[in-house]
């Protein structure tokens, strides 16, 4: 199994659209980036902190390649939008993927480029690629929040199957 480690706005969605992926087997909500240790949601809300809504993704490489990972996570929110998805607006909700390794540093380089050269948006890609700081579980009410409560705010990973169909 390995890790990735994806921000994209809102932790809610995130975590429920790679729950829904095969070959993946976990996914958690928390922050990374930030100066303050084991932050708080409360904390990470004043956009003071530095850290991004996050989702820590276990996966099983022999199903599900990073590639293919990071690919779904350019198509399930807006890379164009600076510090924000949607009505979220924040540090907190940049487009950031937090790499674990070259290898992974590479690949996401790579799809990053191959993003910003489909011509899907108008905007550019603002998407940082980052090693991977530390990672702070958030608290347990964020976990599987959809799950638990219905809704979404992310393209769902069958609503993007559909749409290839």
């Amino acid at each position: 199994m390995e890790k990735a480690l994806f921000g994209a706005g809102c932790f809610w969605g995130v975590e429920d659209f790679f729950l829904q992926v095969p070959g993946v087997s976990d996914a958690v909500s928390g922050y990374a980036g930030g100066q303050v240790d084991n932050p708080t949601y409360k904390q990470v809300c004043t956009d003071t902190t530095g850290h991004a809504e996050v989702v820590e993704v276990t996966f099983d490489p022999a199903q599900v390649s990073y590639a293919s990972l990071v690919d779904l996570f350019f198509r399930m929110h807006n890379p164009t939008q600076r510090n924000r998805q949607g009505p979220d607006v924040g540090t907190q909700y940049r487009s950031v993927i937090f790499t674990h390794g070259e290898e992974q540093a590479r690949i996401a380089r790579e799809r990053l480029a191959a993003a910003e050269a489909s011509g899907k948006w108008k905007a550019p890609v603002v998407t940082q690629v980052e090693p991977a700081p530390a990672f702070w579980k958030a608290e347990d009410y964020h976990q599987r929040y959809f799950r638990k409560h219905g809704g979404h705010c992310h393209v769902s990973f069958a609503e993007l199957q559909a749409q290839e169909a």
